[in-house]
């Protein structure tokens, strides 16, 4: 089993900048990767990066060259930086770990005003 929570999310004004944090515990040995996905209203679940155990990232085409995922192992947390934000990237972000299944963060607001 693993436990996932995400902390960071607000409202911030069109073009600045967040950090969201996902802390993972448990069995975290057993975890393949993490990513980050999130959801805007009436939308579906969009995923939009992965940083995998060798350290390697993807991003999606919507948030490439403006969001970067990162980890610090020893805090066993994985980071969203998020830059230039849009008004199309508020949503409910989630954290996701592939770890012997899936796990899933319970999701936290991101809010931007144009």
């Amino acid at each position: 089993q693993v436990q996932l929570v995400e902390s960071g999310g607000g409202l911030v004004q069109a073009g600045g900048s967040l950090r969201l944090s996902c802390a993972a515990s448990g069995s975290i040995f057993s975890i393949n990767y993490m990513a980050w996905y999130r959801q805007a209203p009436g939308k579906q679940r969009e995923w939009i990066a992965s940083i995998f155990r060798s350290g390697g990232t993807n991003y999606s085409d919507s948030v490439k060259g403006r969001f970067t995922i990162s980890r610090d192992n020893a805090k066993n947390t994985v980071y969203l930086q998020m830059n230039s934000l849009k008004s199309e990237d508020t949503a409910v972000y989630y954290c996701y770990a592939d770890a012997r299944g899936t796990y899933w963060g319970q999701g936290i607001q991101v809010t931007v005003s144009s």
